[in-house]
């Protein structure tokens, strides 16, 4: 089985059938390590796997860049199975993997860690669909993330959710850029679970964007004070009034 990695060169004419497959198949033969650790023999050198508390599999070599493979601050176990769901900054897939136990329709979005995500999504043999990109404007920009910095698309959140078939489930980490949200993007998507940024972080937060969640949405913004210096506001987890 294959799963998709697109790189979309045109945001303002997006199809689905857009991009090129990833359709390498890791065949596995495992060695379990004594600290729980599995080694997975393939073509190439041994590579070391580990799995987190939701079962997820991911490989573990070291990367210049954070790889991220606990998410206990996300809720997303009210996912239906028909809801078309979107992972705006997906890191190595620990959401997007996971969300797949509840819906075959996820969408992962990752401008840096793009080739580990594909590689841990095949590992789990998931229909996770990849768009190797970010949330902006619409334009190239660069995206940071530890030791790496790219330049990338940018898609608007109304074009990836052109892209990606609808949306009624929306994660969002994307380090400040989740305040480009236009407000009407959001109709129809029925949960948000968002990582709300500021300065340093980010720019100043959209009154307009957080206004129209507020009245539209029921909502709870989770803070942890430790990240308060960090930029970070909190996690926003909000479900669609009805």
């Amino acid at each position: 089985m294959a799963y998709g990695m697109e790189r979309v060169s045109n945001p303002g004419k997006i199809t689905a059938s857009q991009g090129h497959h990833v359709s390498r198949i890791i065949h596995k033969a495992y060695t379990r390590t004594g600290n729980g650790i599995c080694v997975v023999m393939t073509n190439g050198p041994a590579r070391h796997i580990i799995t987190n508390s939701d079962g997820v599999q991911f490989y573990h070599t070291p990367l210049p860049f954070r790889q991220i493979t606990e998410i206990p601050e996300y809720r997303f176990n009210d996912i239906r199975p028909d809801d078309h769901v979107i992972d705006i900054g997906a890191n190595v897939g620990a959401l997007c993997i996971c969300a797949t136990r509840y819906s075959p329709h996820v969408v992962a979005v990752e401008p840096v860690t793009s080739e580990r995500l594909a590689e841990n999504i095949l590992l789990n043999e998931v229909p996770v669909r990849v768009i190797e990109g970010a949330l902006g404007d619409g334009k190239p920009t660069e995206i940071c993330w530890d030791e790496c910095r790219r330049m990338v698309p940018s898609y608007t959140l109304c074009q990836l959710i052109e892209l990606s078939g609808g949306c009624d489930f929306l994660k969002c980490d994307c380090e400040g850029a989740e305040w480009l949200i236009k407000p009407k993007d959001l109709t129809g998507i029925r949960r948000l679970e968002m990582e709300l940024h500021l300065p340093p972080i980010s720019g100043p937060p959209n009154k307009a964007l957080l206004d129209y969640i507020s009245h539209n949405y029921h909502i709870e913004i989770e803070h942890r004070p430790c990240h308060g210096p960090l930029g970070l506001m909190g996690y926003l987890h909000a479900e669609k009034r009805t």
